[in-house]
């Protein structure tokens, strides 16, 4: 079983939490007994996580050797130049080396659905989506590639992992998927 999930901003990708105070966890969206998060994405980002009860599919979709691409939208503060979508394109060196080649473009602001907390804009400074395809899963990968070149996140939905997409899924709500 493969189920899609709208993993909503300041939910863990885990079942539980031992933290004091509880943050909020995958145990509230009454999911189907046995699934576990296929990949992660971290407390603070959004949008599609997959979850499974197949350890072997669940491996396929994180493994890197199969190359699924995930797909983001970010919000970043500023406005890019050429400089900036070719260095993100080309790879970027981060701290755990060079990350491989991305596909990056400005896209228009996407309809999404009003993230609470709100995203904080600050009225001299403008901001820009980008749709990033990466075909790697560091951690805070796109956060970290975006202030490397100067364009810091403020928003980040992931909107597709290979030929799954998060389409017009709620946050928190799932569906199932073929898998």
């Amino acid at each position: 079983m493969l189920i899609a999930l709208n993993k909503p901003w300041g939910v863990l990708c885990q079942f539980t939490d031992r933290s004091t105070p509880p943050r909020p966890t995958l145990a509230a969206f009454a999911l189907p007994p046995g699934v576990y998060p296929a990949g992660r994405l971290d407390r603070d980002s959004e949008g599609l996580l997959l979850l499974s009860d197949d350890g072997a599919l669940a491996h396929r979709i994180t493994d890197p050797r199969h190359k699924l691409p995930k797909t983001y939208w970010t919000q970043v503060e500023g406005t890019p130049d050429a400089g900036q979508l070719t260095a993100l394109r080309d790879g970027v060196e981060l701290r755990d080396g060079r990350t491989r080649a991305a596909t990056v473009r400005t896209i228009t602001a996407p309809t999404l659905w009003l993230r609470d907390p709100p995203v904080r804009h600050r009225k001299t400074v403008p901001d820009t989506w980008l749709e990033l395809v990466l075909h790697e899963g560091r951690n805070r990968q796109v956060r970290r590639m975006t202030a490397a070149v100067g364009l810091p996140t403020l928003r980040l939905v992931r909107v597709a992992i290979g030929p799954w997409r998060l389409g017009d899924l709620a946050p928190g709500h799932w569906r199932k998927v073929n898998d």
